[in-house]
Formats: structure tokens, C-alpha cells, sequence
């Protein structure tokens, strides 16, 4: 099976090039696709800093790539894209599409424990084997300088995976994230099958416990949320986590805009100002 990635789609846009490929990803058991943005290089030499995107419940590694427009200011600011899928597809597990919050489309980014849902381990693949990859088949991208955002569960996502792995990125920034998973319908859905039922496995994958544990984030969190959004009642809780913050110490930027949904307009609206904050982390010396 091809673990190196095959380039299967390729468009010029803003100078540089949104490129699709294919591998086939030990980690998961499957066939992954992933995209990836190149900006426009003015010497050979010159390497790309890289900002993993994750995406929320129900996408591909095409929706933010299509509908974000992110390629713009990341053309400007020469911050390479990486947009990986949201969880295994292909694999047939009873029940894997019976809903369209948990299973396929539904990874939400952490190591399953339950036997069912082995191959779910999109926190490994996002973690370890996508860099790996990454560094190994594209020699104009620096992985060494790295930094994640997402949205919805893809905000979780890159709040956890941030939060735990900080010597491996050097900004995180998220729309609308599921922030306290633990206590939102979402989350106790997905962790209750994909983990069983410890609370304690589940707070290890939830961005407000974790962040009282860790009080050496030095780059300011930022958090876009839309007022008008139907989820943030219920499923989105994004006070609790500028509670946790403030508890620990931790700088958040936490920014309600009125009358913004859940959509991609409004990620679209707000994308060129999470390009720049993690351009500006990332050409730190």
C-alpha cells in the first residue's frame, strides 16, 4: 500500500498552488486524502513555515480549502496550508454513518480506546504520522515551525493537541470550538463510544480541563465565536473556557462577533486575522 502521497488535484490561486493528495495512512488503517496550500516561492531555497487546519463535524479535507479563502492572506504572509480529513473513511464499521455527529466525518481528533473504533486515532495522525509525512515529501515546507487552528470540532481539536504538545506548535487559534466537550452533547456522545465510560480519559481530549494544567503558553490563544451561532448555548460553551483561562493564567483572546452563524462566512469574514496571528508566530526568530 502507497504510504508516500500521490498528488491527485492541483489549482493555481493568489500565485501559489492548493494541491490534493492521497496515501494510504498506517496510523488509521485506510486510505486518507489531504490538502495542502503552497504559496508562491521567490527562491528555490526559501522554506514555508506550515498551519494545520482542522476541520469540523460532517467535512473533508475540502470544505475549508473551497470556502475559507484563507489563500489569500496566506499568500501574503508565505504561511503554507495543510488541511487533513476529519477522520478514517472506507473502513465499513457498523454504525460508522448512522449519525452525522459521531463516526465518519465525525474523528474529533483523539486516540479511540474502545475496540470498535480502533482505527479512529486522528490525534496520532495529526500529531505524529501528517508531519511526518509532510517533512519527509515536501523538502519547501519547515515543519520545525508549525501552528494549528479549526473550527467547531476542529477548534477542539487544535485547542487540545495544542495544549498537549506545546514544544510542537507555535500558536493556536479556533472558530467557535467545541471548548468543554465533557459537558456538551457532542462530546459526551463521541467520548462515550470512541473512550468508554472514565470521565478522566475524557478530560485528557477537553481544552478547559486541560488548560489549568499547563501554565507555559506564552502566544495569546485566539478564539473567534459568533453571537448568532445556534450551537454556542449547548454545544460550544466558549465561557468556560475564558474561565479556565483566567484561572490559570493563560492569555486568550476571546472575541464575540453579533450576528455571525456557524458557517464558513463567518470563518471566511475572520480567517485573514487568524493567518496573521499565526504568521507572526511563526517568523519569530
Amino acid at each position: 500500500m502507497e504510504t508516500k502521497p500521490t498528488e491527485i488535484s492541483s489549482s493555481k490561486m493568489f500565485g501559489g498552488f492548493n494541491k490534493r493528495y492521497k496515501h494510504y495512512s498506517p496510523t488509521l488503517g485506510c486510505s486518507m486524502t489531504f490538502h495542502i496550500y503552497f504559496p508562491p516561492s521567490h527562491s528555490p531555497s526559501h522554506k514555508f513555515p506550515v498551519l494545520y487546519w482542522l476541520s469540523g463535524l460532517t467535512c473533508t479535507d475540502e470544505n475549508f480549502i473551497t470556502k475559507s479563502g484563507a489563500q489569500r492572506a496566506a499568500s501574503t504572509e508565505g504561511v503554507a496550508l495543510i488541511a487533513p480529513d476529519t477522520s478514517p473513511r472506507g473502513l465499513n464499521v457498523e454504525g460508522e454513518a448512522d449519525s452525522w455527529d459521531f463516526g465518519v466525518g465525525a474523528g474529533f481528533y483523539l486516540n479511540a480506546t474502545q475496540e470498535k473504533w480502533k482505527n479512529w486515532r486522528m490525534y496520532d495522525y495529526v500529531v505524529k504520522e501528517l508531519p511526518n509525512l509532510v517533512k519527509e515529501n515536501f523538502p519547501q515546507l519547515d515543519t520545525s515551525r508549525a501552528s494549528i487552528s479549526g473550527h467547531s470540532m476542529g477548534g477542539h481539536g487544535a485547542l487540545t493537541i495544542y495544549l498537549k504538545n506545546l514544544d510542537k506548535y507555535k500558536s493556536v487559534s479556533a472558530f467557535a470550538p467545541i471548548v468543554n466537550p465533557t459537558n456538551c452533547p457532542w462530546g459526551q456522545k463521541a467520548f462515550t463510544n470512541y473512550l468508554g465510560g472514565n470521565k478522566a480519559d475524557w478530560e485528557e481530549y477537553d481544552a478547559t480541563s486541560l488548560v489549568a494544567k499547563f501554565h507555559d503558553v506564552l502566544a495569546t490563544i485566539l478564539i473567534d465565536q459568533g453571537e448568532d451561532d445556534k450551537f454556542l448555548p449547548d454545544q460550544l460553551l466558549p465561557h468556560k473556557f475564558e474561565e479556565a483561562c483566567r484561572a490559570a493564567n493563560v492569555p486568550l483572546l476571546l472575541r464575540l462577533q453579533p450576528g455571525y452563524d456557524h458557517s464558513y462566512y463567518f470563518i471566511a469574514t475572520f480567517i485573514d486575522d487568524h493567518i496573521r496571528h499565526h504568521a507572526q508566530a511563526l517568523n519569530l526568530p
